[in-house]
């Protein structure tokens, strides 16, 4: 596969219905992009391979609590799945065949893994979007949650909120609508969003850009997208295209506290433009 064909495949993700959306499939399409060489189908016999390890710590008990306990055993403990704590922003953390060659990860592609392993196994489990950290939930058991990205432990609705107020510095009021699940499109385009911000700290324009097109491309709705898209083509001197994406982020419905900032970032671009 080569790059080109890679990005197809990404693209092609954006577009599929939710019912459709294969979480592990989905996110080896985005890490193709990253790697093109990527043997997809040996990545996914890798996950099998995990789901068969755990089934054997399953047995055929399907209780909800022990199936969070033995899954989270065998990941963690046994295999040695950890939360990258070190190099966090590194994108490695990121794809998913990477996570699974370093046992190394973030809370994203740690409960990617995790819910993938659980569904070959009949385990039915959510990925949990909690604002700036993820974690899993049973779909048939309330009140309790594993945090893969800290060994699996499991935690209380009252210890996710501390964890947010943790990871948050206590910036974000606990709201229990948090602990919805995610849908499969949302977590792929929240990796993809990772990866945005983990390129534009590295100021890699070039990956970034790749990103924000995904994300315009599966949300056409999140006008945000437009606004930084823009900013990126202004750093990369792409002046013009800058332009036309900060005045449509304008014209939308979603600027507010940054109108005046992205207004004066406009009047700068059309100054060279006119030199």
């Amino acid at each position: 596969m080569n790059a080109e064909e890679a990005w197809g495949q990404l693209l092609a993700v954006a577009h599929l219905p939710e019912d459709e959306i294969v979480l592990d499939r989905s996110a080896l399409a985005l890490a193709a992009t990253e790697y093109p060489d990527l043997d997809i189908g040996q990545e996914l016999a890798s996950m099998d391979s995990l789901a068969a390890g755990a089934a054997r710590r399953l047995r055929d008990r399907r209780d909800p609590l022990f199936c969070l306990n033995a899954l989270s055993e065998f990941l963690f403990d046994e295999i040695g799945f950890r939360g990258n704590e070190e190099e966090y922003y590194d994108p490695r953390n990121s794809y998913l065949n990477e996570v699974l060659a370093r046992r190394l990860g973030i809370p994203i592609t740690l409960s990617l893994v995790y819910v993938e392993t659980g569904r070959r196994l009949g385990v039915p489990l959510s990925s949990i979007g909690l604002p700036g950290h993820l974690v899993v939930g049973h779909r048939e058991l309330d009140g309790h949650f594993v945090d893969p990205f800290n060994g699996g432990i499991l935690l209380t609705e009252q210890e996710c909120a501390q964890r947010i107020e943790q990871v948050n510095w206590g910036q974000v009021p606990w709201d229990p609508r948090y602990l919805a699940p995610l849908s499969n499109r949302a977590l792929i385009a929240r990796m993809v969003r990772n990866l945005k911000g983990a390129y534009l700290g590295r100021n890699d324009y070039v990956k970034a850009l790749r990103m924000i097109d995904w994300l315009l491309e599966a949300q056409p709705q999140a006008s945000v997208e437009l606004r930084d898209r823009g900013i990126v083509k202004y750093r990369m001197g792409d002046y013009p295209m800058a332009l036309q994406d900060l005045e449509r982020y304008l014209a939308s419905t979603e600027p507010a506290g940054d109108s005046d900032a992205v207004r004066t970032l406009i009047a700068r671009i059309q100054a060279r433009i006119a030199r």
